[in-house]
């Protein structure tokens, strides 16, 4: 029987409530088919009000040499400020920058409405590469947008790779990849789009489309069955990802991976709700989708679907913000039962007889 090392970073708010959660799905998924080790790491607004550091010490070699992956809660405390201003405790920069997570994957999926598309975006350049890097005083300050040759191929590439895996748009079943971009104003999305063009080339079986941001934002609204596999820019993605949760439940139902050439960790698209936190009333949907991208990234694939497939079955009965009635009184811990039990069930009835 397989055996996997999972790293866990618990977060801030209702962080550790989540992870909880989906230990629980992922040792039902894993049960009686491969194993799964878990070590926790400390990370986030909490963090850093006691040492002073966003991560603890050794996490991020760890995470990057000793773990097959790692699952991270939301992290970060709105009244946590760094001496710049910024929010302290936010691990996105740190760890997508230490482990060259260069590929944020962002899953976008409500079947009954007719969505099923994914959002590549690039983790380490663009305009967030400019993160406490900006020139300025309190008269005025400015922030470069970086887009690099390496940075833009590897990641176009990367969303042509996953548009051969996928079966097409849901509209009219082509696959099709995307670039969003603002290439009509800056010269730094110019090149973003030239790179993409000459990378399309190689992949002559998969659809190049074209859109700006303004107008994707608009597309993923009204017509959002048109897309497949959509690549952009680190601050375009993060605009686009939130917008596309919006047509298919909120970010409560929203997973992504952070994908590197030799490190990986998946979390859910929202933030730590620290209002929430020990109430028993936190979605833990996210966390549990991006706990199942952990699987297929293993290579678990059977487990992957047991959750997603759990998740289905389960959640829209349960989550208001999945566009059903509140039937279990916002409880996160009977909803994580329901789910590993309904995961029980399908693996009872997989097994040969």
């Amino acid at each position: 029987m397989k055996s996997y090392l999972i790293g866990l970073i618990p977060g801030d708010g209702i962080g550790p409530e989540l992870i909880d959660s989906a230990v629980a799905v992922l040792n039902a998924a894993a049960a009686g088919t491969f194993t799964l080790d878990f070590r926790w790491e400390d990370g986030g607004a909490g963090t850093y009000l006691r040492t002073g550091s966003n991560l603890g010490a050794g996490a991020l070699e760890r995470i990057r040499s000793m773990y097959h992956a790692t699952l991270k809660g939301p992290a970060g405390l709105p009244g946590v400020r760094s001496p710049d201003g910024t929010e302290a405790g936010v691990l996105g920069g740190v760890l997508r920058r230490g482990l060259d997570a260069y590929a944020n994957i962002r899953p976008v999926r409500s079947p009954g409405a007719g969505i099923d598309y994914v959002l590549v975006r690039e983790n380490t350049e663009g305009l967030y590469a400019s993160r406490g890097c900006g020139v300025g005083n309190d008269w005025a300050h400015s922030d470069q947008l970086l887009v690099t040759r390496p940075g833009t191929e590897r990641i176009v590439r990367k969303a042509f790779e996953l548009a051969t895996v996928r079966t097409g748009a849901q509209a009219d079943g082509v696959r099709r990849v995307t670039c969003v971009d603002k290439s009509n104003v800056l010269r730094s999305y110019a090149l973003f789009r030239k790179i993409f063009t000459e990378i399309a080339a190689e992949y002559p079986f998969i659809e190049a489309d074209y859109l700006y941001a303004d107008a994707a934002a608009y597309q993923l609204i009204i017509c959002p069955g048109r897309f497949d596999v959509l690549v952009t820019e680190n601050f375009i993605g993060d605009i686009l990802s939130d917008v596309g949760a919006a047509t298919a439940g909120g970010l409560g139902m929203c997973p992504a991976a952070n994908i590197g050439a030799s490190a990986a960790y998946f979390e859910p698209a929202h933030g730590s709700a620290p209002a929430l936190a020990r109430t028993d009333s936190a979605n833990p949907t996210a966390q549990i989708l991006a706990a199942a991208m952990l699987l297929e990234f293993i290579g678990e694939h059977a487990g992957a679907q047991a959750i997603r497939t759990a998740v289905d079955a389960v959640v829209p009965s349960a989550n208001p913000e999945a566009g059903g009635a509140l039937s279990l009184t916002g409880s996160l811990q009977h909803l994580t039962g329901q789910l590993c039990r309904h995961i029980s069930r399908h693996h009872a009835s997989a097994a040969p007889r």
